[in-house]
């Protein structure tokens, strides 16, 4: 499997349409969707119908990039979003 490198999820989704493109439609997207309970939906790469400059479209929905978590294409991870550790501020006495 390989390791993502630091690009952005719509960088990794224009180079899968443009540069490869039968590998669009077999990548996989974890996206954060807060009104699932389990907090995340899959997107097919099939259902991409548009790339916008700051969303994608599907056929039911235009979807902002930044709530893409993972990209996946035939076992390997394209993209992995950097979660963000937050840590307690030290009270200062």
């Amino acid at each position: 499997m390989s390791r993502p490198s630091a690009r952005t999820a719509r960088e990794v989704l224009n180079e899968l349409r443009w540069r490869e493109p039968s590998r669009i439609a077999d990548a996989v997207l974890r996206y954060r969707d807060r009104a699932r309970p389990e907090g995340y939906r899959i997107v097919r790469g099939s259902e991409i119908v548009g790339l916008e400059r700051r969303y994608f479209t599907t056929a039911t929905a235009r979807l902002p990039y930044y709530k893409i978590e993972t990209i996946e294409c035939d076992g390997d991870i394209l993209f992995e979003r950097r979660s963000a550790v937050r840590h307690p501020r030290s009270r200062q006495t």
